[in-house]
């Protein structure tokens, strides 16, 4: 499966509050992310805007939950497949990411550390040791963990 892959969303404003931009806290934060290209017309809609701290929609996803989201998503995807190269059956995943954004004086910020947090439960007590011990090569095999320029820990709980 090696190979090139792109992805392509769409991402639309909808914040224009009859001014536009005339003023920083003039303009709504709002906007849609939805399928583009071959993606499935099927996929929902995704509701987004900044976070409340820079004027946006606690309602509505923020880009930084998003990343957040990515990254535990893409270790959760990652993870099932490591337990299942390795005979580890899971039965039950589920993950409460955190993560640390800075926000520069000079403008902009950058993320500083994420840490997931999954809670896996197995079939086997036997192999609790061993289904620990792969989130590491999960980790490894996750694409977006890959992608991105800070550290992100993990601090897995399995049960059986």
């Amino acid at each position: 499966m090696n190979g090139v892959h792109e992805y392509a969303v769409r991402v639309e404003w909808t914040g224009n509050r009859g001014t536009g931009t005339n003023h920083y806290k003039a303009y709504g934060r709002d906007h849609l992310i939805s399928p583009a290209g071959r993606a499935s017309a099927d996929k929902a809609t995704i509701q987004g805007s900044s976070d409340p701290t820079f004027h946006g929609d606690n309602d509505r996803w923020n880009p930084e939950e998003l990343l957040l989201a990515a990254l535990s998503q893409c270790h959760l995807l990652s993870y099932l497949h490591v337990a299942a190269r390795n005979g580890v059956t899971v039965t039950a995943y589920a993950d409460a990411p955190i993560g640390t954004m800075e926000q520069l004086s000079a403008g902009g910020g950058h993320f500083t550390a994420v840490t997931l947090r999954p809670r896996v439960t197995i079939t086997d007590p036997e192999q609790i040791e061993f289904a620990q011990s792969l989130h590491a090569e999960a980790a490894r095999e996750c694409f977006i963990a890959a992608s991105v320029n800070f550290p992100i820990g993990h601090e897995p709980v399995t049960t059986a």
